[in-house]
């Protein structure tokens, strides 16, 4: 996707061993994430769900 004007949020994982940590941010350059994410789908999964439910469109 090289057009990100219909992007709301965008969320940014950093890949650890163990944990990763996500950053998400909006348009604005505003946070409005950032935490410590296990090494397994369920919980990222419900970031991302969570993110799409507030911000509609968002980018990984």
């Amino acid at each position: 996707m090289s057009d990100t004007e219909d992007v709301s949020a965008f969320l940014g994982p950093g890949v650890g061993k163990s944990t990763h940590h996500g950053h998400g941010l909006i348009l604005a350059r505003m946070k409005v994430f950032a935490m410590q994410l296990p090494d397994s789908e369920p919980k990222p999964r419900a970031v991302l769900d969570k993110l799409t439910v507030k911000f509609e469109t968002v980018l990984v």
